[in-house]
């Protein structure tokens, strides 16, 4: 089937209201560590299982969205090269103004080389057919499960041991980068391709079993509109790199000048 092109108001609202949500949860969250870590601010909390699950819930709901709409959108070479030296010049940034807090292999650089190796992959993936797409959810998922853990050394999920992975797979930048750190390897935000990929992928494959439910309604142009609650939800979806980008240092710098006032 030829791949349309729609225009830009029939959009999933949904979709970059969700990364709107997303994005405005880490802006939170990372003000307060700004707060706890940078300006001495005590939260027991934070840095225990609540913060935890906090975090995990932003960059789960990041990846998770980012591996549905690798379909949905156009040019993915240019958006996966985009993501990809976005989370470069996060790394050069942090590297040079705030080292011992630098930021090496982040979350961007995970989305965008997922959506960069998705090209290739959905040459082969793109002609699973929709109805066998469930299993691909399952796949992924199972996937992502057994290797949630091997950046610390074992296959498994969080509190859950299947096996031990030798240490002969923790070498070098280029192995922290795949998901085996060596020991020396530090970053203060940490998402290896694998197994993060994995979850992508769950999002494609998510994306792929409800693709004839979309195509239907982006062709009869039946999308409803955003209600107006959620429209500047929307609009920092759409707008999310660029703020992505900005945001950490415009709260640092509030967090600053806050704290020369008082």
């Amino acid at each position: 089937m030829t791949k349309r092109n729609f225009p830009s108001h029939n959009r999933l609202w949904q979709l970059d209201a969700l990364r709107g949500i997303t994005l405005i949860s880490m802006a939170a969250y990372h003000a307060l560590w700004d707060l706890v870590y940078l300006f001495g601010l005590r939260a027991d909390w934070y840095s225990d299982t609540p913060g935890y699950l906090w975090q995990q819930s932003i960059c789960w709901c990041f990846i998770l969205l980012s591996g549905f709409c690798w379909g949905l959108g156009k040019h993915p070479l240019k958006r996966g090269l985009m993501v990809f030296f976005g989370g470069a010049l996060v790394t050069a940034v942090t590297l040079l103004v705030m080292p011992a807090e630098r930021v090496v292999f982040g979350v961007l650089t995970l989305i965008g080389s997922s959506m960069l190796l998705m090209i290739p992959l959905h040459k082969l993936l793109g002609k699973i057919p929709p109805k066998y797409a469930p299993f691909g959810i399952l796949a992924a998922g199972l996937l992502f499960f057994i290797t949630r853990n091997i950046s610390r050394g074992s296959l498994g999920f969080e509190g859950i041991h299947l096996g031990t992975i030798p240490a002969a797979f923790y070498q070098n930048i280029f192995t922290a980068y795949l998901g085996f750190p060596p020991r020396e390897f530090f970053s203060t935000d940490y998402f290896p391709l694998f197994p993060w990929f994995f979850l992508f992928l769950t999002g494609y494959f998510i994306h792929r079993s409800l693709s004839p439910w979309i195509q239907r309604k982006r062709e009869s142009e039946n999308l409803s509109p955003a209600p107006a609650a959620a429209k500047p939800f929307c609009w920092i979806g759409r707008h999310s790199l660029i703020l992505y980008l900005v945001h950490q240092p415009v709260i640092y710098g509030i967090c600053e000048a806050v704290r020369m006032i008082l």
